[in-house]
């Protein structure tokens, strides 16, 4: 009578483990994917952005760098007002430091409320949430193009490319310097 009992314990886990496994795999047995335009607003850019997107191009071949379409994914620390934000990004050719260069160009739905924006990226920046999300030493370019905002972050001190340097003074001559406190 053991023996009997033994088997239909067995034969009642094993029923239970068949459920559990169907009905895990049931449906999509890969699991959900995200594209990547699923974690950033769609790469398609207004004439606005386009606009800032020429200026750019001006002003960094004023110092002999060529702006991209970025190579690899890339998303910035960013601050409320601009995490949902429509954005494209772009990257400067940088031929000893591939990785870095990245230029984000946030779209505003106007002047006051992109400088509202600009003035909550450089608030996030200085906040202990805002430097955690990037290296110690790094710096913040944010620049308000009408109702635009770019944003250039990089880092003194772990530059390979001495390119990199001359982004950030190529940007100080576009549209409006916004502070970053501390």
């Amino acid at each position: 009578m053991a023996t009997g009992m033994k088997w239909r314990t067995s034969l009642g886990g094993l029923v239970v483990a068949s459920v559990v496994i169907a009905a895990c795999s049931a449906g999509d047995v890969t699991g959900p994917t995200f594209p990547l335009t699923s974690f950033r607003p769609p790469t398609a850019v207004s004439a606005t952005v386009e606009s800032t997107r020429a200026e750019l191009v001006r002003v960094l071949g004023q110092q002999n760098l060529v702006l991209q379409d970025p190579q690899t994914a890339f998303r910035p620390a960013e601050g409320p007002a601009l995490a949902t934000a429509p954005r494209a990004i772009y990257q400067v050719i940088l031929p000893d430091h591939p990785t870095r260069g990245y230029l984000v160009v946030y779209e505003l739905r106007d002047v006051p409320t992109a400088a509202a924006a600009g003035a909550d990226q450089a608030a996030y920046l200085a906040t202990g949430p805002g430097r955690v999300q990037m290296p110690i030493g790094s710096r913040h370019v944010i620049r308000q193009v009408g109702s635009t905002i770019v944003l250039y972050s990089w880092i003194p001190e772990g530059s390979a490319d001495e390119r990199e340097p001359l982004i950030q003074a190529a940007l100080e001559t576009l549209g409006t310097e916004i502070d970053i406190p501390g």
